[in-house]
């Protein structure tokens, strides 16, 4: 376990985030458009690489509870499931297609020089500051609309062995993904110079999971590192109003790992803690590991000359993917590539939401594109 050594913890997001990036950017693996083409284009195809990395990052969770190296399980930050997830969730899903990419995607896309993903990433942390406003309210709504006060995860709310319910799940995954593997249905044929195949990256991703889990106490997450930022930005430009919102003193993290004795503490507030060293430098790797990824293929540019439809888009979506990561509370890496995996009832109301979200928000881009290509162009 790494959690005893800050400098470590630093060094883990870091690399993960490099690599991350890195291969990201060369898989184009992209949450948003995957849920964005099942229902604009009625094409599945990249989110068979979820499913893949969903079911990889399921077995290597139980895997290692089984041997006893995940003692903090399930792990610290999950709640009780409540409508709040599902809601968030629900505008979750309308955020990130609109933005053109989810917390993550955002990052990687930025990395290669995309503008629109810049000013969703400000977009990002704007509505981080925007939740903050009515954080009160929220927190007793999704208090008081808790389903199961007593389970976390559907296996504590079954009363059952988490193996239990994994093993049918893996099973039937593992045929299916056979069945995909002999239509040749998770294999993209492309001559592009530097392409990884997605589904190696959807493995990749689960591998790191498992990683931040065993080493850190925890699988990947950035949001509140948008929180902080914002946090950080209100405390110096108001001051006196930033001493007034409750939701940046507070302190979610408290928990001391079983095996280091280490002390994970943190929140959203400005200071440098626990939560800031196992988020920022992932989010500086995926952003630097993308860089890396476009520099080398030549394909890095910034282009200045964007639609401003695009760019309001773009903001609109990155302020509603700000707002709601603390609605649900987490996003899309924290609850489809964390929480899913051990089944915890928080991510599978998330999905929930997120499903019909991404539909409306696909019906939204389809509606702005289809207006922005009937516009004339040049003189009349």
């Amino acid at each position: 376990m790494l959690t005893a050594s800050t400098f470590l913890i630093y060094a883990v997001g870091g690399l993960i985030g490099l690599l991350a990036g890195f291969l990201m950017h060369r898989s184009d693996y992209c949450v948003a458009g995957m849920f964005r083409d099942t229902f604009l284009f009625r094409d599945s195809f990249r989110l068979r690489f979820l499913c893949i990395q969903l079911i990889v990052t399921m077995f290597f969770f139980e895997f290692f509870r089984m041997l006893g190296l995940l003692p903090l399980y399930p792990f610290p930050l999950l709640g009780f499931a409540s409508a709040a997830n599902i809601i968030g969730g629900f505008i979750f899903g309308i955020g990130m297609v609109m933005a053109g990419g989810c917390v993550v995607g955002t990052l990687y896309k930025m990395g290669a020089g995309s503008v629109i993903s810049a000013v969703a990433f400000i977009g990002l942390i704007a509505g981080s500051a925007l939740y903050a406003e009515f954080h009160p309210w929220w927190a007793s709504f999704a208090k008081a609309t808790i389903f199961f006060p007593s389970a976390k995860t559907l296996p504590e709310l079954f009363g059952v062995n988490p193996a239990l319910l994994f093993l049918p799940t893996a099973s039937i995954s593992a045929l299916i993904f056979i069945k995909w593997h002999k239509e040749n249905k998770i294999v993209r044929q492309s001559e592009v110079k530097g392409y990884i195949q997605p589904w190696k990256t959807a493995v990749a991703l689960a591998l790191f999971a498992l990683v931040s889990y065993v080493l850190i106490g925890m699988p990947l997450g950035i949001t509140i590192a948008y929180a902080k930022i914002a946090a950080m930005i209100e405390s110096l430009l108001i001051p006196e109003h930033f001493s007034t919102v409750t939701f940046f003193q507070l302190t979610p993290l408290n928990i001391t790992h079983p095996s280091t004795g280490a002390l994970l503490q943190g929140g959203a507030g400005p200071q440098i803690d626990s939560l800031w060293a196992i988020q920022f430098p992932l989010i500086a790797g995926i952003v630097l590991g993308s860089t890396f990824s476009a520099m080398l293929l030549g394909e890095f540019s910034i282009t200045y000359k964007v639609p401003r439809r695009q760019l309001i888009m773009g903001l609109v979506g990155g302020i509603l993917l700000g707002i709601s990561a603390r609605m649900s509370p987490g996003c899309n890496v924290w609850h489809l590539m964390g929480g899913l995996p051990i089944l915890a009832l928080q991510s599978l109301l998330f999905l929930f939401g997120l499903i019909p979200g991404t539909w409306v928000g696909s019906k939204i881009l389809a509606h702005i594109i289809l207006k922005q290509s009937m516009q004339p162009t040049g003189n009349n």
